[in-house]
């Protein structure tokens, strides 16, 4: 129902209920308890046809803050937001590639909360919860990275870690939960029932919703797409197993296509995977058949990859995300949608989208901040419902 008032602006308990198929008196309750909470606002009124006045809700901007937090391999990101999930403050702190001990980047990620919320003159007791979105896989209830194959990390209880200095709710997922739930709001995946979200950063995964919710499988270990085998006895994989899909489609994965194509080129930025790709994208824009091949090449193993996905899944869309597909866009969308169309099946294919992330700024913080907000929203009623700070 929130979903669907942040998608409004404003609108009347009446018309919750036509478009959600919740009961009126459903609805009025659950408006009334988010009132209560200070979390929407009364705005006026709607003139009905001749009959009483419909009174207009609509999210309160004051109702606190929300937190996303993108912990990548080269970067943390954190953005502030207000409950309509509108940005307030955004920052960002490089990691360097030594920084992938869990206290240095458990300090980054406290440096750039803080920042964030001292850009934006708040204060921990205002903030609703905090989502952390970190690589590999991740036990959300206990707050643990079990497996982060990029930095070697083994069951690390980052949640802990990261509550000794942040006093606010705190929330550990993935990226791939965190960018399909963005995309479910906000992005291609609204108002469909079956989304795939490819994540392409340093590491690859793929985010899964059926029948509109996110899909997390057993151990919430659904999406290691990324860590499927694509070339039988391929290039060794972080994860200890040859030929992963992310070994030629990750980022470091594009810089070995780049490798094996031109060894000299001056695309190549050996120590600096997020400037090899800027430089390839800038080459690709220029016309240059070095960097168009490597482009090429790339959305080859990509292609043959989704056009697996597709198979097996049957989705009504396709997502490209995360800052690599950001960074490569339409010339690699456009070679990896050839290439689907020669290996997929013509059934499947034909009812799939395939599209890149048109999400405004960083669509993992957004879908961890959304992660928050839905934990906060799900703790109403209950003893944790006493989280929310009233302004």
């Amino acid at each position: 129902m929130l979903r669907h008032i942040i998608a409004s602006a404003t609108v009347s308990r009446q018309q919750i209920a036509s478009d959600t198929g919740l009961s009126l008196a459903t609805v009025s309750n659950l408006v009334g308890e988010l009132l209560e909470l200070g979390l929407l606002v009364e705005v006026g009124y709607q003139d009905s046809g001749g009959g009483r006045p419909r009174g207009l809700v609509a999210i309160n901007p004051n109702g606190g803050v929300l937190v996303g937090i993108d912990v990548a391999e080269t970067y943390v990101h954190v953005e502030l937001f207000d409950p309509a999930l509108t940005v307030l403050a955004s920052v960002e702190e490089e990691l360097h590639p030594e920084e992938n001990r869990p206290d240095q980047v458990v300090a980054h990620v406290v440096s750039s909360v803080e920042s964030a919320l001292a850009t934006a003159g708040v204060g921990h007791d205002r903030v609703l919860g905090a989502g952390i979105s970190v690589p590999g896989q991740v036990d959300r209830e206990g707050g643990v990275s079990v497996f982060a194959p990029n930095w070697d990390w083994h069951d690390v209880p980052l949640r802990s870690l990261l509550a000794r200095s942040l006093d606010m709710p705190l929330y550990l997922d993935n990226p791939l939960r965190a960018c399909v739930v963005a995309e479910l709001w906000f992005g291609a995946g609204r108002g469909r029932d079956d989304v795939v979200v490819v994540n392409l950063g340093t590491g690859v995964g793929a985010g899964l919703a059926f029948g509109g919710a996110l899909y997390r499988g057993a151990t919430n270990s659904a999406g290691e797409w990324g860590h499927t085998t694509l070339v039988v006895d391929g290039r060794l994989c972080h994860c200890g197993s040859r030929g992963c899909v992310e070994t030629y489609v990750g980022a470091p994965g594009i810089m070995q296509n780049l490798r094996d194509l031109a060894p000299n080129s001056p695309f190549l930025h050996t120590d600096d995977q997020t400037a090899t790709i800027e430089a390839l994208a800038r080459g690709v824009a220029d016309g240059d058949p070095v960097a168009a091949k490597v482009v090429t090449e790339t959305a080859r193993y990509l292609g043959v990859a989704v056009a697996d996905l597709i198979n097996l899944v049957n989705p009504e869309v396709v997502v490209l995300s995360s800052w690599v597909a950001g960074l490569l866009g339409d010339a690699l969308l456009a070679e990896v949608r050839a290439v689907v169309g020669r290996h997929a099946l013509r059934r499947p294919l034909a009812a799939t989208e395939i599209t890149l992330c048109r999400i405004a700024g960083n669509p993992v913080s957004l879908g961890a901040a959304t992660f928050a907000l839905e934990r906060f929203l799900s703790a109403i009623g209950t003893n944790a419902g006493g989280l929310v700070r009233q302004t």
